[in-house]
């Protein structure tokens, strides 16, 4: 199993350590670095700042929203990236949510399996460089002839050649047919939330992923002999997502706890939340399905624990930590 380092996306302002901080996961030997975007900081400058300050760790993006930018945009940063780290960048792509897409970027969010789709296969059009791009789908046709259209768009093929032409793409994806999605056209699949104990969760829909698939699960890790106070920021950060992550009527995380067993815990975390009960809401996220989803407690406990994620068909291990020496004794622990 191997491990990465999710730096995420920043919140009011960017994180001051997270070149030592990847420099550290590096020495230790991470395979990866991430980082994100929500509607704030986006995810390919820090990798470019980062990738300029390591040697050898795979900058991937975990994830960049679709609706941010055309698929073709999307390949000309991969490939840019790709070529200035000499071929250690990972694409990882999602559909973020309605509330998102059509409140910050302004696009529609209907239909998102087709969304992506066509996105996928332009992106990987334009890494092949095979012959100039087209695409007849409604979502991003190329060239374009809809409203407003002069009509004298042709089709392109890029003028830099990408250094490699099968740069890894995986979905971040949570509802059972966005994840059979990600197995069939992707390279691997970012899940949200996953349990070593509950596998059975997404074993139909991983079911036609090909030889090779990867699976990046992040993980928060609290090194602590107070396991509530370990769990407090996994709860904390739970109960936003499940419950103000998105409208009332379509929150994919709260419909993916359910799925998980947790249907009336995630009712009422959501029920507190919208009533402006935020500290009730966080309280209210089970302490069993926080630390099923993390690494929390003693050394002996995270390593005891650690036995069910090997058991599972995860490839990599996401640590999500600010503090270098979790990185260290994680690495300890798995590599």
């Amino acid at each position: 199993m191997k491990l990465g380092l999710q730096l995420g996306y920043w919140g009011a302002q960017p994180n001051p350590f997270a070149v030592s901080l990847a420099q550290e996961a590096e020495r230790l030997g991470f395979d990866s670095v991430w980082t994100a975007e929500a509607w704030g900081s986006d995810a390919f400058t820090p990798l470019a700042w980062i990738g300029a300050h390591t040697e050898t760790i795979r900058l991937c993006t975990g994830i960049v929203q679709i609706s941010a930018r055309t698929p073709a945009s999307c390949a000309m940063s991969a490939l840019t990236l790709d070529h200035l780290s000499n071929g250690r960048f990972t694409l990882g792509l999602g559909v973020s949510g309605p509330q998102v897409v059509e409140g910050w970027y302004g696009q529609p969010f209907g239909k998102p399996l087709a969304r992506t789709r066509e996105y996928v296969d332009i992106v990987r059009q334009v890494l092949r460089r095979e012959k100039p791009v087209t695409s007849a789908g409604p979502h991003y046709p190329l060239p374009y002839h809809g409203e407003g259209a002069w009509h004298l768009g042709k089709p392109l093929r890029s003028i830099t050649h990408p250094l490699r032409a099968d740069v890894p793409i995986f979905l971040g994806a949570e509802g059972p047919k966005n994840v059979a999605l990600a197995a069939e056209i992707a390279d691997g699949w970012l899940p949200l939330y996953y349990s070593p104990f509950r596998p059975e969760v997404y074993a139909d829909s991983l079911a036609g992923a090909k030889p090779g698939f990867q699976i990046v699960q992040g993980l928060a890790v609290n090194i602590t002999n107070d396991i509530p106070a370990g769990l407090a920021p996994v709860k904390a950060m739970l109960g936003f997502y499940i419950g103000g992550m998105g409208a009332k009527q379509h929150n994919f995380h709260k419909e993916l706890m359910a799925r998980m067993g947790f249907e009336a815990e995630a009712n009422r975390i959501q029920e507190l939340f919208f009533a402006g009960k935020r500290g009730e809401a966080i309280a209210a996220v089970p302490d069993a399905f926080a630390d099923e989803i993390s690494l929390v407690g003693s050394i002996e406990r995270i390593r005891d624990r650690l036995s069910a994620w090997k058991g599972t068909p995860v490839t990599t291990l996401l640590v999500s930590a600010q503090d270098p020496q979790v990185l260290r004794r994680v690495a300890e622990l798995v590599l």
